[in-house]
């Protein structure tokens, strides 16, 4: 897969997006910056960072995903890959339903994913090193370009979805001392039922992926 590189994005997600849209590029492509001053956090919010930490975006075509994979939670597929190499660098590092990576009880990033005809276009921002907006870190030295790397040639196994489902399954239960924000309400996950195509049961109602 094609990686492009540049010193410094306001968001490498909406970067990569207006270029799939606007044809300047053509899925399977990568983008990477060494820092980002206004990526897209949870709920609208900023997410920005540092040198040495990590900001990317992917583009796929939805052709190449795995036919068993519910586009409604392809944060959860894209996000779970991500954690399995960086338990290689820590072995504290979990998913929180459905898209933010946990080390222990701190947030320390996440992964936005957007559709555009029939590509989708997924960004993570993660903390590899102190960040100054106050979010916990993984205290890593690898770099962001080698774990772009790592990232991709996994990614690139499309694995199917049932086979990421039965391991994110197990892992849900730590979320389950956690909350999330759903129609701008913040709601428990401890009743929390996980269905098969990835989305919740909470309340009688059932709640996909809301980025």
């Amino acid at each position: 897969m094609e990686i492009r590189s540049f010193h410094s994005l306001p968001s490498t997600q909406k970067y990569l997006l207006e270029a799939v849209k606007e044809k300047r590029l053509d899925a399977p492509v990568a983008v990477i910056a060494r820092e980002q001053f206004a990526g897209i956090g949870s709920r609208n919010n900023s997410w920005e960072g540092e040198k040495g930490n990590f900001f990317a975006s992917v583009a796929v075509k939805t052709s190449d995903l795995p036919e068993d994979l519910p586009l409604s939670s392809a944060s959860i597929y894209f996000s779970f890959i991500m954690k399995k190499i960086l338990l290689d660098y820590h072995k504290n590092v979990w998913l929180k339903w459905p898209n933010d990576f946990y080390l222990g009880d701190d947030k320390i990033g996440g992964t936005i994913t957007q559709m555009t005809s029939d590509i989708l276009v997924c960004g993570m921002g993660i903390n590899l090193k102190k960040n100054k907006i106050g979010y916990s870190a993984l205290q890593v030295d690898v770099s962001p370009d080698i774990l772009l790397k790592e990232y991709l040639k996994e990614l690139e196994k499309y694995p199917k979805w049932k086979e990421v489902f039965s391991e994110y399954q197990v892992e849900f239960e730590l979320s389950r001392r956690f909350s999330v924000h759903i129609e701008n309400r913040r709601k428990s996950l401890y009743n929390a039922r996980l269905c098969e195509d990835g989305s919740l049961l909470i309340e009688g109602k059932k709640v996909f992926s809301s980025r």
